[in-house]
């Protein structure tokens, strides 16, 4: 029977709190310095490649084995294995537990193994279906370029989906840094190859590739040690008929849908921008890398950590304790991811022109990316949203609701880009990205709270209200401090630095001082008991 009224510690409550948020500052900070040698990498990118069709094309072919990495592995095979993992992690023997992990493992990597394969020869057939646009336009160049780097790129998916597994086991022993950290060698590798290994190359694009290959390659050999420490490196068993993987295979595929609508939504730009003019697919790459940052830096940590904590109440039937830190959760995003929004918004050219501009990225390149950023700063929230509200399903091993929700999303996202790529362009398949997150995350909240599987704690209203008067405030710093966009262009690469880091901490010390003068206090954001 659930006990969704049982008796609560303020004590363990505020452990609790203290244990999630310092969890989510764990993952985040190593999130962070992967997204700062993201930077880093994309820079070095924009000078040495630009916008042009060499960077488009490669952008297409690392984003086939990523969209099928976060659609099998990080999406629907961890949404799926990370819940049955801590309920036997909760509920059965330590062999138990790692016979599961040693037949996933077996099955996961056959499967892994001939999607690879497969992948490698219909290289041409994947890229008519992600770019069609490259067949039909231009003299074709950026199709074959496009073929050419995703026959290397897609092996990819094999090392980093193994990673990502890897990865699922560590988070629900809670050793999250492990995982987080994992990024900064794909940055790394592709960082060395774009220096080192280009100038030796006839097409030097192609270092791009073979760093994607190579990073891949050295994620999954970083897991190995830290997997032996706990004593879950995997013997690769092909049992299919093991009753935790056909759960897991079950939960896996609805889910293949549900769990990865932003990734179908951001793929779905693509195709339809490889019909705009050279240069739009790179626009929006480097928009959607700006806008991920707070999305990976928080949002993803913050999902992460949250995800096995409710799984272990579900499978406790602590629904208190259940609602209560998804309650946290929300709060949580409110507090980093509107602000993340209004800044990205207001500071939009200013951040492309500090990060990028450089070599053969242009003026033009940053305007064009600066519209794209802008309609991905709109739905920041929903995409933050998405990560909490499917987390609650996940962990109660409902998959086929989100499913319901994220079909609704594909289709708007579909109808919406056919609706504003005409007035806006790139813009506009940008914009029918993020109001498709924010109708994904609207149906999502509303279907938790109709069916009580989230109550909404004491506060919320007051919360609300000083979080309002904390944005108007910064929008207000920023607005003042900001020049214009053509005074960034005039400035040098110190004054640019120098001017956007004042910026950002002028304002997000604005945005904390009034925070506190409203009366926020830490109390207001710890797991909070029912009474």
């Amino acid at each position: 029977m659930s006990n969704s009224r049982q008796e609560v510690n303020p004590k363990s409550i505020k452990v609790m709190s203290k244990q999630l948020l310092k969890s989510t500052v764990l993952v985040g900070s190593m999130t962070f310095i992967s997204r700062i040698l993201g930077f880093i990498r994309d820079m070095v990118a924009a000078h040495f490649f630009g916008a042009s069709q060499g960077y488009d094309a490669f952008i297409v072919a690392s984003k086939i084995p990523n969209f099928m990495r976060r659609l099998f592995a990080e999406g629907a095979f961890s949404q799926a294995f990370v819940p049955v993992l801590s309920e036997y992690k909760a509920n059965r023997t330590a062999a138990e537990v790692k016979q599961l992990v040693d037949r996933v493992s077996g099955c996961l990597s056959l499967i892994l193994f001939g999607v690879t394969v497969v992948g490698v020869l219909a290289a041409p057939l994947l890229i008519l279906i992600f770019a069609p646009g490259f067949a039909l336009s231009d003299s074709g160049d950026r199709f074959d370029l496009s073929v050419q780097m995703l026959r290397i790129t897609f092996p990819y998916l094999l090392f980093i989906s193994l990673t990502a597994f890897a990865g699922g086991i560590l988070n629900c022993y809670e050793r999250f840094a492990v995982p987080a950290f994992t990024p900064v060698f794909l940055n790394v590798m592709m960082i060395i190859a774009m220096i080192w290994l280009a100038p030796t190359l006839s097409q030097p694009i192609m270092a791009l590739a073979w760093g994607v290959f190579l990073g891949g390659v050295v994620q999954l050999l970083f897991q190995i040690p830290f997997l032996q420490q706990i004593h879950l490196f995997p013997k690769f068993e092909w049992n299919w008929q093991d009753p935790g993987v056909r759960r897991i295979l079950l939960l896996m595929l609805p889910a293949l849908l549900g769990v990865s609508v932003n990734q179908l939504n951001l793929m779905l730009s693509s195709v339809f921008a490889s019909f705009l003019p050279v240069g739009s697919v790179s626009w929006l790459y480097y928009a959607e890398r700006l806008m991920e940052f707070p999305l990976g830096g928080f949002g993803v940590a913050l999902a992460t950590v949250v995800l096995p904590r409710l799984s272990r109440h579900h499978a406790k039937d602590e629904d208190t304790h259940f609602s209560t830190t998804l309650d946290w959760g929300i709060r949580w995003v409110m507090l980093v991811g509107f602000p993340a929004a209004l800044g990205l918004a207001l500071l939009a050219g200013p951040l492309l022109a500090t990060l990028f501009q450089s070599g053969r990225f242009t003026e033009r390149d940053v305007t064009m990316s600066q519209t794209c950023l802008v309609a991905y700063a709109v739905g920041i929230m929903g995409f933050m949203l998405v990560k909490i509200f499917a987390s609650a399903f996940y962990a109660k091993q409902d998959i086929k609701t989100p499913v319901r929700f994220a079909m609704v999303t594909v289709i708007a996202n579909l109808v919406l880009s056919l609706i504003l790529i005409k007035p806006l362009a790139h813009a506009g398949l940008a914009l029918a990205t993020s109001l498709a997150a924010l109708l994904n995350a609207g149906l999502l909240g509303y279907f938790l709270l109709t069916r009580k599987l989230y109550r909404l704690q004491a506060g919320w209203s007051m919360f609300g209200v000083r979080l309002l008067v904390a944005l108007a405030v910064m929008a207000g710093v920023i607005v003042f401090l900001n020049p214009p966009l053509a005074t960034w262009f005039d400035f040098d690469n110190f004054q640019r630095a120098v001017t956007l880091f004042v910026l950002i901490v002028a304002s997000g010390c604005a945005y904390l001082v009034t925070l506190l003068g409203v009366g926020l206090r830490w109390d207001h954001l710890l797991i909070r008991a029912e009474p």
